[in-house]
Order: structure tokens, then C-alpha cells, then sequence
């Protein structure tokens, strides 16, 4: 499997990661830590030795896990467990077979880039799959496998019944699924919720660095604030893709 920028390390395809007992522990615990929580394992339903059997394989440095997220038109978002040994993170990208080079969303690591998706993005994307394509296509997993990449200051009051429902899918207990949404939810670690916004002309030149369709971040360390989405790719590839992001009208 290649990637641009990843053609001499070992990506493997890991979407049956996702069955291992403590894989969103392993995934997702990071992202509940607040100074007044210490997140356990069996938030997520897991306990300690199946989480870290997850994390060993999410960090694994000879096989390096892709997850695939295809959705409408051929696209996909991809997630890339960036495993060097002192150089750990997590990489999220859009692509498309048409283009030259991917799109990036976000980065999790210490030198972290994001927010990557709006809100109505996420949803978009997790509820679209491409069920011809390889990867994951169940929609609650696809949400789960996107949410690091989330930030929007503005959330739809349904945001935390939706995340809930989800973990619910993947085996969090009724009871505890709430409380696991809302710190998922409540605090991002790594960045400050965003502003999105469809990109307005220049009042000097009227003219706009962004093709229409596709969402701005207002969030400066954002890979979306300032730059297309996708460097080089045509308007028509753009508006394909602001259509499959569910964020443009169909003609």
C-alpha cells in the first residue's frame, strides 16, 4: 500500500485492528484526560492487558496501521499510525486515485496540526460509505476513527447522543456511554475548537485563496486555515470533493 511521502515504510491495511478487545481504548483513551480525569480502559468496556495489546499493534514499528474511510466519488479519508520509534503519531488525510498528492486533515503527535474536520464533515463522511471500496464502512466506526480529527466550537445539541450511540456499537456499557461522549467531546487535547466557514472573496480583489465549496478553518494551526484543502488538485476535482464532504450543493 502507498502513500505519498510513506513509499519506503511498511503500511499495512489494519481494519481488523478494530476487533481486538481493546482497540478504542487504546484509541480513543488519550482524548478523556483532563486534569481532573484519568481515564481507565474500562470506560471502553476493556481492561488494561487487551488495551495494551491494542496499543502495541496501533504502534507496531515494522507494520504500520492504515485505516481506510472511502466515501462518495471515489474518495477516502485515510489515518496513518506514523510509528517511528521516537517519533510516534497519528497522520489524517483525504485522497482521491485522480490526484497527485493527498489532502492533510490533521496530525496527532508533539507537534500536532489540526483541527481537520468540521463537525458536519465528520458526519458526512462517516455516514457516506463507498461499500465497493475497501476499508471500513460501518458508519459508528467511521465516526469513532475520525473524531481526533474534530474540532467546532459550534456542535448540534444531537453531537453527544450520536457519539454515544456509538461507543454503545463498539461494546461501551449503556450506562457509561454519556459520560465517555461528553469527555470525548468536552475538551480536545491537543487544539481549540474551530469556526468553519464557507470562504467569502477578498473585498480588495474579490477574488479567494479557496475554491467554493469547501470549508475554511479559522484555527491558525489547522492544516485548513489559509491553504486549500487538497494542494493542486482542478476546480472540478474540488467541487467533486466539496460534494462528497457534503458541504456544496449537487448541480
Amino acid at each position: 500500500m502507498l502513500i505519498d511521502g510513506y513509499e519506503d515504510v511498511p503500511l499495512v491495511a489494519a481494519e481488523d485492528l478494530l476487533a481486538l478487545p481493546g482497540f478504542w481504548a487504546a484509541y480513543l483513551l488519550w482524548m478523556c484526560q483532563t486534569e481532573e480525569n484519568e481515564p481507565e480502559p474500562l470506560w471502553f468496556g476493556a481492561d488494561e492487558a487487551d488495551t495494551d495489546a491494542a496499543y502495541e499493534a496501533l504502534t507496531d514499528e515494522e507494520r504500520w496501521p492504515v485505516f481506510r474511510i472511502p466515501f462518495a466519488d471515489d474518495h477516502s479519508a485515510l489515518i496513518v499510525g506514523r510509528n517511528f520509534a521516537d517519533d510516534l503519531g497519528t497522520e489524517y488525510f483525504v485522497s482521491h486515485p485522480e490526484w497527485d498528492r493527498h489532502g492533510h486533515l490533521a496530525t496527532v503527535d508533539g507537534h500536532q496540526a489540526g483541527p481537520g474536520l468540521s463537525w458536519r464533515e465528520l458526519t458526512h463522511i462517516a455516514g457516506t460509505p463507498d461499500v465497493k471500496a475497501p476499508g471500513v464502512h460501518a458508519p459508528h466506526a467511521r465516526l469513532l476513527l475520525l473524531l481526533p480529527a474534530l474540532g467546532d466550537s459550534d456542535l448540534p445539541t444531537a453531537a453527544a447522543a450520536l457519539i454515544g450511540d456509538a461507543l454503545l456499537r463498539v461494546g461501551v456499557a449503556e450506562d457509561q456511554a454519556p459520560e465517555v461522549a461528553d469527555a470525548l467531546l468536552r475538551d480536545h487535547p491537543l487544539w481549540e475548537p474551530a469556526e468553519w466557514a464557507l470562504p467569502s472573496p477578498s473585498p480588495l480583489s474579490g477574488t479567494t485563496q479557496h475554491f467554493p465549496g469547501i470549508l475554511h478553518c479559522d484555527e491558525p494551526h489547522s492544516p485548513r486555515c489559509g491553504v486549500r484543502l487538497a494542494q493542486g488538485i482542478t476546480r472540478e476535482h474540488s467541487d467533486r470533493l466539496a460534494r462528497a464532504l457534503g458541504t456544496w450543493p449537487t448541480p
